[in-house]
């Protein structure tokens, strides 16, 4: 009996030795075996009544839109080490080249020909972009044009018979619409997170320079940037863009750029290689009413000019730092991203009238509009 017992323990010590071995080193082994458990979490869809989000239909609206959203793979070349001119870390490392990095992120086919949105901090300094269809077809895209002060970039596939998302109302949203957002988190595969519009018209978040974003509560996470924000239709309303997060993870709080933007800057884009942009070379700063006060401006609305570029537009017509611009070219501008949007809306080698407060006067000025100078492009 003793002996039956010891060669009972010794076969379950050498199974178990081999089951962890296996486990260790060749886990597909097991997959879809009973052998160890494994855990998958998985998000089940909202059914259409106590869902907690308003309206019906979004497994429509997701199945509308999910086979035009693609996974982007942004290739970088490695990034030289400051040891790699370093005699002894060559002799204990070896001479090898840096290894080559792997940015993800998504994408949206927009058109028949070809063309996709995406973000331009996803394919920032890229060498190769890889796109991957949600059909599982695999090619390689072309950088049309990127505009990083919007953060999006324009690409182009050469394959037939694409699916193509619709182009929504971005202006129509309102808070509290459901929205979907879909793109491919942490390379795990196309999914679908739902949430509400949280806010409209955010900016002053540092992301681009131009900001008007679309808040959602939706869950984005690394990996969707570049992917689409849908309404209940199924229609593009945004680009997901970013995320508010203290642990780079989804926190409840994500940002798309409109589509209406975005389709403006690929339009651009397209037709000019870049986005032409109005300029007249000054510093704007907000003006708000406890500042107006401090500066003995009263009630005066308007944005605060801070500094002039010398010789630059703005300076040739007269405009001086202390000034405070009420209109452009006769609609009021009360804050500096209105301000921004109101001049680049305008076209170089024109001319616009300022509307101006200085010194307890109000005055008009006549500006010779330049062209936006391109930005510094650091990806973030």
């Amino acid at each position: 009996m003793h002996r039956l017992w010891l060669i009972f323990s010794q076969a379950v010590t050498v199974f178990a030795a081999a089951l962890f071995v296996v486990a260790t080193l060749k886990p597909d082994w097991l997959r879809g075996r009973s052998l160890l458990p494994v855990t998958v979490s998985v998000v089940q869809a909202p059914a259409s009544a106590g869902s907690g989000l308003p309206g019906s239909g979004l497994s429509a609206a997701a199945r509308m839109a999910m086979p035009a959203v693609v996974s982007v793979t942004a290739q970088r070349a490695g990034q030289r080490t400051p040891h790699t001119d370093d005699p002894a870390w060559r002799f204990f490392h070896g001479d090898r080249p840096p290894a080559p990095q792997a940015g993800l992120g998504s994408g949206v086919i927009v058109s028949p020909e070809g063309y996709l949105l995406t973000n331009h901090h996803v394919i920032a300094g890229a060498d190769e972009i890889e796109v991957r269809l949600a059909d599982g077809r695999e090619t390689r895209a072309r950088l049309v044009g990127t505009d990083p002060e919007t953060d999006i970039a324009v690409l182009k596939v050469e394959l037939g018979s694409l699916p193509v998302i619709a182009l929504g109302n971005a202006a129509a949203l309102q808070v509290g619409d459901p929205v979907l957002a879909i793109g491919n988190p942490f390379n795990v595969g196309q999914t679908v997170t739902g949430g509400i519009v949280s806010a409209l018209g955010r900016n002053r978040l540092g992301l681009s320079t131009f900001e008007n974003f679309i808040q959602t509560d939706a869950a984005i996470n690394p990996g969707n940037s570049g992917g689409a924000l849908v309404d209940a239709r199924g229609t593009l309303v945004g680009i997901n863009t970013a995320i508010y997060s203290d642990s780079g993870g989804n926190m409840g709080i994500g940002f798309a750029v409109p589509v209406d933007l975005a389709r403006e800057v690929m339009e651009g884009i397209v037709r000019d290689g870049r986005v032409i942009r109005g300029w007249i070379g000054v510093e704007p700063r907000d003006l708000p009413p406890d500042l107006a006060a401090s500066l003995g401006l009263g009630s005066v609305s308007g944005v605060l000019i801070t500094g002039v570029l010398q010789n630059g537009p703005a300076a040739q017509a007269g405009v001086r730092p202390g000034d405070v611009v009420t209109q452009v070219a006769g609609q009021a501008v009360q804050s500096t991203a209105q301000l921004l949007k109101a001049v680049a809306g305008l076209k170089p080698q024109s001319r616009t009238t300022l509307g101006l407060h200085r010194a307890g006067q109000t005055l008009n000025v006549q500006v010779a509009v330049g062209q936006r100078p391109p930005p510094n492009d650091n990806a973030r």
